[in-house]
């Protein structure tokens, strides 16, 4: 198990830019002790691919060498710019990549990262990046050995990468995460489940989906009108407004997140074109990461969700921060006949004890599109 702290050290780099990880998280709260968001040395950014090309803005203003960190689901957002931007055979920037592996054998993890645990490493040695794998029994001498030549791939412009596994990496301290808001996001959601009934729902990757899966199991309700995106992240509303051209007699709920929705942004000015009256686009913004550990978006101070979803054609559009707010506009949502956009502000946090659905995305995925066809669909 390595320091973050000498980790950094040995690697000699000072800029850093990513998408925060749970395998990461002692890498993410070092730097947002040190630094926390800064211009200078730390960004949080979009999507994995938005962190490449900040990287190599970066190393092309300044000669210095970046590191980009992501969790290794992020690895196809990335795959572009390595080969079109950063390769040694475009414009040759080297770049290091702390890439945090979910789904490795041997550990328990959810069903979206098993596949991509498997071809972690295929897809890096794809790109013909020299890669190391760090687990809880690398030393600073193992490394230190590494380094050698991982330096000489830096030094001819070529990138490098370390592949880290369970406690492979260690920050002593704890970093809390919050902002002012109120509400929380579970009961934003019971709110939305009371009133959307039996509706159809998208929910987006993370605790969101935990939430309305238990939400539904509380109430003895049925799970079959849910569509839990556990993986893909950012394109829960893209999904929900493929459901929603092709079932125009319901209504659709997409439950979306802030860290999603900036991850794809784009989403919004397509839904905006087609504009199908019956999407209701609820984006619960808690300003975090949170489900893998809090880490902030840009979403409480840099980005007004309901102007762009304005901008974007949505039409109807609410933003709410307390619980009366949010029922007027949903109750004003079941009466309109147009795209509608909500957008609620959420505390950060979730019950310890919050479970993990029971069913498999493969059984969701037939329950769901089994209660699609009964409708007529």
């Amino acid at each position: 198990m390595l320091l973050v702290e000498k980790f950094i050290s040995m690697l000699a780099v000072d800029f850093f830019v990513g998408v925060p990880d749970s395998k990461l998280k002692p890498l993410v709260n070092y730097l947002m002790d040190k630094y926390g968001v800064d211009n200078k040395h730390h960004l949080i950014a979009a999507n994995e691919g938005n962190c490449v090309a900040i990287a190599a803005g970066y190393y092309l203003a300044t000669g210095k060498i970046p590191l980009v960190y992501l969790q290794n689901s992020g690895e196809g957002n990335v795959i572009n710019p390595i080969a079109s931007l950063i390769s040694p055979d475009v414009y040759n920037i080297p770049v290091i990549f702390v890439i945090g592996w979910r789904g490795e054998d041997g550990i328990k993890d959810e069903p979206q990262h098993k596949f991509q645990g498997k071809i972690t490493k295929d897809l890096i040695d794809l790109m013909q990046i020299k890669n190391v794998t760090l687990t809880e029994n690398t030393t600073e001498e193992t490394l230190k050995e590494d380094l050698k030549e991982l330096k000489k791939e830096l030094e001819e412009g070529r990138s490098i990468a370390f592949l880290v596994k369970e406690k492979a990496l260690k920050f002593e301290k704890n970093i809390e995460y919050k902002n002012n808001n109120k509400l929380k996001r579970e009961e934003i959601i019971e709110k939305i489940v009371e009133f959307a009934n039996e509706d159809i729902m998208v929910s987006t990757t993370g605790k969101a989906s935990r939430e309305l899966f238990e939400i539904r199991e509380n109430k003895n309700m049925s799970h079959n009108n849910d569509f839990l995106t556990v993986g893909s992240m950012g394109h829960s509303s893209s999904i929900a407004l493929g459901i929603a051209i092709s079932n125009e007699k319901e209504k659709i709920w997409c439950i979306d997140g802030d860290g999603a929705a900036i991850m794809h942004l784009g989403a919004l000015p397509v839904i905006g074109e087609v504009k199908p009256s019956n999407l209701i686009h609820v984006l619960i913004n808690n300003g975090a990461h949170e489900s893998v550990g809090g880490m902030p978006t840009v979403a409480q101070n840099g980005c007004e969700f309901s102007k762009i979803a304005k901008a974007c054609g949505y039409e109807y559009i609410y933003k709410v921060k307390t619980m009366w707010e949010l029922e007027e506009a949903l109750l004003q949502t079941k009466k309109n006949k147009g795209l509608t956009f909500i957008e609620v502000m959420s505390a950060i946090g979730a019950r310890s004890d919050l479970k993990r659905p029971t069913l498999t995305p493969i059984e969701n995925k037939q329950n769901f599109m089994d209660r699609l066809r009964r409708k007529g669909v």
